[in-house]
């Protein structure tokens, strides 16, 4: 039976624009497919290319971006593709007519807007990519009010376990204690389906700040809240993209009408080490271990009886499975990009892999890596001044120890106290910070 719905003839955001690096290629992967972002000189917008040079098949990621003809070099043998990909110079060719005979990179539709880069994964049907709209939020739109943050992470979990987790509002206070929930205020949460269909499936949220979730296949997961008198208005609004099986990748904005000062003092870095990161940190060691579980319960059962679901709170989540059911067989297409169908996952326990901040976020994160930069430096330099100002001091005629020494003494101790938060509290907010959900 061919299936009705095709994850590939779909636009995914890869990145928010604003963590991007305009001067050198970047790599991501989705749907089983490595890809390559790269932003030509003479252009405004990214492109991506399947990363995979046709001459030897070398990484395109690897390669550079020409300084005089601003077009994607590969690495290895020097050909250039411009922002179709079509190959432009051979350095090896003979004849420099034979540089434009058929020999493509792979170029995908892209488009750029609500500051994230989109792609369309399937290169043959860019016209059907022409004439399908963008899966945007309208919560995220200035000219209503509105402002937003961005936020990119790579999870250790399939993305059928990640849209699931992010269509169960009821273990928020649990998962998320002392974050953005509170355990001992959890209450029955009857959701209700609004509507169910191959392309939206929508419910009421109840509560005292009351809203909706929209799941709007294959990525797009929306909240829609309104508490006080019902102007005032928060989103969290979700992109679940499936990378390979066992990993996902969740691109997120936070749109709000309101506090829009606080959101303009408030830095961005601080955000995502402190509220954000910590947030999916609760999730992930539950998730990666739920997901082991279910998949040995699949090998001679269906969710249906491997979960118990007696209460309406999981009524999204059913009918999320439903659909997943009826219009993907349950599965997503890895067979179609050479990958197994079938997920093989051990339960991992290693908790510095399963929470590694680092290269989950701050690596594709501009804001995270360029503070981590600046902390780094800046423990190298207050490590320095300590060094040199205690030598100095030291050399100090006895009439200046007690005198200018005391002070100097006394601001490198500072110092070093600055350099102890940095190094113990601040820095491995960019690496690792373990969640053990029994002492929350």
């Amino acid at each position: 039976m061919e299936l009705e719905f095709n994850f590939f003839q779909h636009w995914y955001p890869l990145s928010p624009v604003e963590d991007l690096d305009p001067t050198q290629p970047t790599t991501a992967t989705l749907l089983g497919l490595r890809l390559v972002i790269w932003k030509p000189k003479s252009s405004e917008t990214f492109r991506v290319f399947l990363d995979r040079c046709p001459h030897r098949l070398a990484p395109l990621s690897e390669g550079r971006i020409d300084d005089t003809t601003g077009n994607l070099m590969c690495s290895y043998h020097g050909w250039q593709f411009d922002d179709r990909g079509i190959c432009t110079h051979i350095p090896q060719a003979e004849n420099p007519e034979l540089a434009r005979k058929n020999l493509c990179a792979v170029a995908f539709p892209v488009r750029q807007q609500q500051d994230l880069l989109w792609v369309w994964p399937d290169a043959t049907s860019s016209d059907r990519a022409v004439n399908t709209p963008l899966p945007l939020s309208p919560q995220v739109d200035a000219s209503q009010g509105f402002v937003w943050s961005s936020f990119v992470r790579d999870l250790e979990y399939d993305w059928q376990t990640l849209v699931e987790n992010v269509a169960d509002p009821s273990h928020v206070p649990f998962s998320h204690h002392g974050v953005q929930g509170d355990r001992s205020k959890a209450v029955p949460m009857p959701i209700e389906i609004l509507q169910s269909t191959p392309n939206l499936i929508s419910a009421n949220v109840p509560g005292r700040i009351a809203g909706t979730i929209a799941f709007e296949p294959p990525c797009r997961l929306e909240y829609a809240l309104k508490f006080g008198d019902g102007s005032k208005q928060v989103g969290l609004v979700t992109y679940c993209v499936p990378v390979s099986p066992g990993k996902s990748r969740i691109v997120a904005q936070f749109p709000r009408n309101f506090a829009k000062t606080l959101h303009r003092l408030t830095p961005r870095w601080w955000e995502h080490t402190n509220v954000r990161n910590q947030v999916l940190d609760g999730d992930m060691m539950l998730l990666q271990q739920q997901e082991s579980f279910l998949q040995e319960r699949q090998l001679t059962e269906s969710w249906k009886t491997a979960y118990e679901l007696p209460t309406s709170a999981d009524r999204f989540v059913i009918e999320f499975r439903k659909w997943f059911d009826r219009y993907c067989g349950g599965q997503l297409p890895w067979n179609e990009v050479g990958l197994s169908d079938r997920l093989t996952r051990t339960i991992n326990d290693n908790r510095q892999q399963i929470l590694d901040r680092y290269q989950q976020h701050t690596r594709h994160c501009s804001s995270c890596r360029s503070v981590l930069l600046i902390v780094q430096r800046l423990q190298i330099a207050l490590l320095i001044y300590f060094a040199l100002t205690v030598s100095a001091v030291a050399l100090f005629p006895d009439s200046l120890k007690l005198k200018l020494g005391l002070p100097l003494i006394a601001i490198a101790l500072l110092g070093l106290g600055a350099y102890a938060w940095l190094k113990f509290w601040l820095s491995p907010r960019f690496y690792f910070v373990d969640y053990i959900h029994a002492k929350r």
